[in-house]
């Protein structure tokens, strides 16, 4: 029986999953096709990496490692799901749960001592920030928003605030050592093993990474971020936003660059403290209270300390006297600078970008905003985004036109793949990047505090980048631009490489354009205006950033989007969109068992697996599922049958009861596989007749607190139960299964 992989998950996606699955797996079977489950969440990743420290009946296996062998296979078929990337914060609570449990997985060693200390650690920090993405994504991506989703989103518009003229918000960063500046790069002219080390100033040779393995044509490049810098830089923006009287934010990727973004992030947590941290920094970090963690972490455990009342009356006193914050959470009093991962770049600089510029303040109101994105290398594309609307207003999602991607991610290709080479440094000297025959390819004078960082980009997966491009060129006949800025020492090599592969294809008649990033997105808000697509082709990092600002403006929320990887050795990895708003998404359901996640990712991922597996594997019925879901999800949308907003209207529930019934009308109505009809005519007949039955059931059960029995690892019986409430629903899907 031909399989596909659907990835278990965190948070929203994840519970959705308890709802979704069962359908799709009955739906799916009656075609022959098994959709079986791997564990990637936090918790499972957590498990599977403590398994040597735990007892033999409670170690599982290492699903994720498993996943990443597929995807270098042309068997795989893997459903990916947006995954919580862990920032310290997260890490230590999906710990702390799991221990509550039962399962008795060791505490995070902060300052490891012993060898068996130091490996629980290197092996937390494997699950700690983007840990699955590089794994699975063997091959680039190809996202865009489909047809049926823009003609919604252009008759059902989302919600656009207005922009005044006189918008006071603003993008800060730095404009000399940051990553961006201090950037250097070779590329290998044949396989080699180089070496990272620091040269202290007193002669002392530190190696920091050891035996990594390059090839012939791979991209190295090194950077730093200067500590001295990074602090001035803060105290400026500070006293600005304060001179300004707008909020003060921070955007960083604190998940994601899970070694250079917390550090960052603790430089603004200080820099916006000073005579606290001057005071009593001392203190916080014998107590183990890191700004790296954010300031919520460092109030929580102000109580244990004897001067803890003191500390805080001095936070308080310095955020009284300070500029305003932009809150994450004013009813709470939960502030940019609480938590690391509450504000993630990619999603919120969209989501201010959508509200007039705007973020809450203390008083719960909307305010314009000083956004210090510290490293300049793309901070110009929110500048020039935000540039725009003060000239021309907000966009029109009635209206507008479209911007889909094709992202260079394969083989942990840039930033994302740095996590083992970037480094806090701990003495001035020079850090050294050096081939096998001991000659240096590349240096950074450093201090300690420094910042610095080496990534990697190989060969082929730039190869193949580029004939992604051109076919999406080829398909779509919109302008095709590559976001390279010439006057960056990496994007200097990709631009070469980009005009030596380009003649590989067959480009005529193609418009394929090569642009600065700021150039690039200048180009493509002008023809978002007019109405008309243009095709970014863009790094790892850019298509992270792009693919949420984008479609956060066209679509109301980038989770719509649909995301496609061919794998590089044939398989496919079918990506659902992103996560970002799920932690608000599961607070809803447990106060008021309403789950307003939207699975329409979900929806479009499944139908390209299945094309993908009746292409593979020569299964007509696979394409007849397809084209049915595709249908009926266009449905589900004219329908308007997708989750609302409050209680007692439509949740994630009741538009996973819809999409069966709509999928099964489909599949029952197609003339191409007789005995799938046959069989669908009678499910949609019994979820048609029962339509009025169990909506009420699924309604009947909002307004009143749901019980998990876990955030990071709910109980599987009470995730089901909850998600799971219409016995006559469940009775029709399970019969079918």
């Amino acid at each position: 029986m031909a399989t596909i992989i659907y990835t278990h998950t965190d948070e929203a996606p994840m519970l959705a999953t308890y709802s979704l699955l069962p359908i799709v797996q009955a739906f799916t079977g009656q075609a022959g096709i098994a959709v079986e489950t791997r564990d990637i969440s936090l918790a499972g990743r957590i498990q599977a990496a403590m398994s040597p420290w735990l007892p033999e009946d409670q170690r599982v296996a290492d699903d994720l490692a498993e996943l990443g062998q597929l995807a270098t296979t042309p068997e795989a078929n893997i459903i990916k799901l947006p995954n919580v990337s862990a920032s310290m914060p997260q890490l230590k609570a999906a710990i702390a749960e799991l221990q509550s449990q039962g399962v008795p997985v060791p505490d995070y060693p902060d300052n490891p001592e012993t060898d068996d200390e130091r490996r629980i650690r290197a092996a937390y920090e494997a699950v700690k920030g983007s840990a699955v993405n590089p794994v699975l994504r063997e091959g680039n991506s190809d996202r865009r928003a489909p047809a049926a989703v823009k003609n919604y989103a252009r008759k059902h518009p989302h919600s656009m605030g207005a922009w005044s003229s006189d918008s006071k918000t603003a993008v800060a960063t730095m404009d000399a050592d940051d990553f961006r500046h201090n950037e250097q790069s070779v590329v290998l002219p044949s396989d080699d093993t180089l070496t990272i080390a620091l040269v202290a100033d007193d002669g002392t040779r530190t190696v920091l990474k050891s035996g990594l393995a390059v090839l012939e044509g791979e991209v190295v490049d090194a950077t730093i971020m200067r500590a001295a810098a990074l602090d001035a830089f803060f105290t400026e923006q500070i006293q600005r936003a304060k001179d300004l009287d707008v909020l003060f934010s921070v955007h960083l990727k604190a998940t994601m660059m899970k070694v250079s973004d917390p550090v960052i992030f603790g430089h603004a947590v200080r820099a916006f403290f000073p005579q606290t941290f001057l005071r009593f920094g001392a203190d916080l970090a014998a107590a183990g209270l890191s700004p790296n963690n954010g300031l919520g972490g460092i109030l929580d455990g102000l109580a244990a300390l004897p001067n803890g009342d003191a500390i805080r009356a001095s936070f308080d006193a310095e955020l009284a006297a300070g500029p305003r914050l932009a809150m994450v959470n004013s009813d709470r009093g939960i502030t940019n600078l609480h938590v690391p991962s509450d504000v993630i770049v990619d999603a919120s600089m969209p989501a201010m970008i959508r509200t007039s510029g705007h973020m809450w303040g203390a008083d719960g109101k909307e305010h314009d905003t000083l956004a210090v994105i510290p490293d300049s290398s793309y901070a110009g594309v929110y500048r020039t985004v935000i540039d725009d609307c003060r000239a021309h207003g907000a966009y029109d999602p009635t209206t507008m036109g479209d911007v889909p991607n094709v992202g260079l991610m394969a083989q942990q290709a840039e930033e994302y793949g740095s996590h083992d080479k970037t480094f806090e440094i701990p003495a001035s000297g020079v850090v050294q990047v050096t081939n096998a025959a001991g000659e240096v390819l590349m240096s950074h004078e450093v201090a300690a505090g420094d910042i610095w960082r080496a990534c990697q980009t190989k060969d082929a997966p730039i190869r193949d980048w580029v004939k992604l491009a051109v076919s999406r060129a080829g398909i779509q006949g919109d302008p095709t631009v590559f976001w390279l800025d010439e006057t960056r020492a990496h994007d200097l090599h990709l631009i070469e490489k980009v005009k030596q592969y380009l003649p590989e294809h067959d480009t005529d008649g193609l418009d394929i354009r090569i642009l600065g990033p700021e150039a690039a997105t200048k180009l493509s808000v002008e023809r978002i205006r007019q109405g008309l697509n243009t095709i970014g082709v863009t790094g790892n990092v850019l298509r992270d950033y792009n693919t949420d600002l984008f479609p956060i403006l066209e679509l109301g929320t980038s989770a719509k989007m649909l995301s496609v990887v061919p794998l590089m050795s044939g398989g496919g990895l079918f990506e659902t969109g992103a996560g970002g708003s799920a932690p608000k998404h599961v607070q809803q359901l447990v106060e008021q068992n309403y789950l307003r996640w939207d699975s329409l990712g979900e929806f479009l991922a499944l139908a390209e697996s299945l094309r993908h597996l009746a292409r593979v594997d020569d299964n007509p019925s696979a394409t007849v599922m397809a084209d049915a879901l595709d249908k009926a999800t266009e449905k589900l949308l004219n329908e308007n049958k997708g989750p609302a907003r409050k209680v007692g209207q439509i949740d994630n529930r009741g538009s996973h009861f819809y999409l069966a019934l709509y999928w099964a009308e489909e599949l029952a109505g197609q003339t191409a596989d007789p005995d799938l009809a046959s069989t669908f005519a009678l499910v949609a007949e019994a979820l048609a007749a029962s339509e009025k039955q169990i909506t009420s059931e699924l309604l009947a059960v909002q307004g009143s607190p749901a019980v998990l029995g876990g955030y990071y690892r709910p109980s599987d019986d009470l995730a089901r139960s909850v998600m799971r409430p219409s016995a006559t629903f469940n009775a029709i899907i399970d019969a079918l299964a």
